[in-house]
């Protein structure tokens, strides 16, 4: 087995007439603060960008690099966003299947087969398949991952500036332990996921 990202799986489906084959991975399942983000992307048969692999697998810079090259030799390529409210309200698996249908939506073309990392989207009308690790062996999954993480980063950078005091721009809202210092020094902020238990514990003191 491939140990990086590469094109069997787009392949299969060209070979069965469907040229347009997205990509779909999120960022920000597990942080307690912040959106969570859902990329779709879309190459025509045979591109290739060499580097391309699991957004957690590369550096700041090469996935800052890579996202250039993506948007720049993707045919298209769409973001979903659930913000906080969302996510407390329906939960992060729902608010994550919302984020990704969104992604597929901004799409300025319709896919004729979606290749998604991990678990199928639900309440999705079209053929999809689900790969276990996708971002580490679909070349158009692991470009999705680089969009997503890279489009949250720079979110969780410019809310740092809006709530200044938690090091959103450090930590981009997932448990460190700075994060929880924190947050039981200042309590929540409206960023914060309530329905999360560390943020819950603290919810008695919000600060704005």
């Amino acid at each position: 087995m491939s140990k990086r990202p590469d094109l069997r799986y787009e392949r299969r489906l060209w070979k069965l007439g469907i040229d347009a084959v997205a990509g779909v991975d999120e960022a920000g399942v597990g942080p307690m603060a912040g959106p969570v983000i859902a990329a779709a992307v879309v190459f025509a048969p045979e591109i290739f960008i060499s580097g391309v692999h699991d957004s957690k697998q590369l550096t700041h810079e090469r996935r800052e690099e890579l996202f250039t090259s993506i948007r720049d030799r993707a045919i298209a390529v769409g973001v979903g966003i659930a913000e906080v409210n969302e996510i407390d309200r329906l939960n992060i698996y729902w608010a994550t299947m919302s984020a990704s249908r969104r992604a597929l939506s901004a799409l300025n073309l319709a896919p004729g087969h979606v290749l998604v990392d991990g678990r199928l989207i639900a309440g999705l009308q079209l053929p999809q398949t689900r790969i276990v690790g996708g971002d580490r062996k679909s070349f158009c999954i692991a470009a999705a991952s680089i969009v997503a993480k890279v489009t949250r980063d720079r979110m969780m950078v410019d809310l740092d500036a809006i709530y200044p005091g938690y090091g959103f721009a450090q930590h981009k809202g997932y448990c460190t332990s700075e994060h929880m210092q924190s947050l039981a020094k200042l309590g929540p902020s409206p960023i914060h996921r309530r329905s999360f238990w560390p943020v819950a514990a603290c919810a008695q003191r919000p600060l704005f």
